[in-house]
């Protein structure tokens, strides 16, 4: 199929691209900025360039990964999310109908399912989360457009029939914490992998399975993480003393950690449970915390991407930057 990718300069679609192509696919990728997989630079809040790439394309199937991120809400106004990350799914999803699509992929965001309640850690448990965690009550633009967008997707299937599959992705960014600072970036990164992370690769090749699988589903929602080691029954106790119920499950990740001078999450508040993505979509992350572990022991590169200085595609290409 000859694919649109939104977002192909950016983390996520330069992994994901050549997956696509891998799988036989045709990639056109858009992006406001330049990048080695981006072939039409403009914003998906055009609406005529969003047309005119369908008709000169030919485009066939749609994978909708760019937008504002949390990050770029320091950076530009609300009205700039709802142009970009509402507006512009608007515009493919009618652009896709138009052109007579079968299915449509939608990257969303774990983010908009946490409230500033869960955000706050206020419970006396481990908040677990999955697709039908609710009442859902973004605490920020960035989680109100992409429920917004979500419900695009979901109003399009019920009014045209077009297949969406909406992927809420965990945690994969390279660069370190925009809020937290206590750990050093890979130790934080790795502890993640417990219960919010997963690999840009693994985020990469779900997006190929939902393409894959879009048409035979019709529409749903996958919260996409890798597979946690705990049970619901651990929810407490993962509150009061997370370090613990680790050792438990791994013995050997006290010392380990130690050699690194790493240190084990004290008390773990949220758990993403991607369990569904693998019933139903059949989807299942490769990378996990007992491969994190796995290189610890033997000395081989951490199974995860850690890059203190990246920077998006978008603010290098307004900041002038070659890099």
């Amino acid at each position: 199929m000859r694919v649109l990718l939104t977002g192909s300069s950016g983390w996520l679609g330069r992994f994901l691209a050549p997956q696509l192509r891998a799988a036989g696919h045709a990639v056109i990728g858009l992006d406001v900025a330049p990048g080695t997989e981006t072939r039409v630079i403009g914003s998906v809040a055009d609406t005529g360039l969003v047309a005119r790439v369908f008709d000169a394309q030919g485009i066939e199937a749609v994978i909708h990964a760019g937008a504002l991120h949390k990050p770029d809400i320091a950076r530009y106004p609300v009205q700039r999310f709802i142009d970009v990350n509402v507006t512009g799914t608007l515009n493919l999803l009618e652009a896709a109908v138009r052109a007579g699509n079968d299915r449509f992929v939608f990257t969303s965001t774990t983010s908009l399912m946490i409230s500033q309640a869960i955000r706050d850690e206020t419970a006396d448990h481990a908040v677990w989360l999955d697709e039908e965690s609710g009442p859902l009550v973004p605490r920020n633009i960035y989680g109100v457009t992409k429920r917004a967008a979500e419900d695009l997707c979901r109003l399009f299937h019920r009014e045209h029939g077009l297949a969406c599959l909406s992927l809420r992705t965990a945690r994969f960014f390279p660069e370190e914490d925009d809020t937290h600072r206590d750990l050093t970036g890979e130790n934080r990164k790795a502890n993640e992998f417990l219960h919010r992370r997963l690999t840009v690769e693994d985020a990469a090749r779900a997006h190929v399975v939902a393409l894959e699988r879009a048409p035979q589903i019709g529409f749903d929602t996958f919260v996409l993480s890798a597979p946690s080691p705990f049970a619901r029954a651990d929810a407490r106790a993962l509150k009061e003393d997370a370090a613990g119920v680790i050792a438990r499950l791994f013995p050997d990740a006290p010392d380990l950690y130690a050699r690194r001078s790493w240190h084990l999450p004290r008390r773990i508040g949220r758990v993403y449970d991607a369990s569904r993505a693998e019933r139903v979509l059949g989807f299942r992350c490769e990378t996990d915390f007992s491969r994190v572990l796995d290189a610890l022991r033997t000395g081989a590169p951490l199974p995860f991407a850690h890059d203190a200085d990246y920077v998006s595609p978008q603010v290098r290409a307004e900041a002038g930057s070659p890099r």
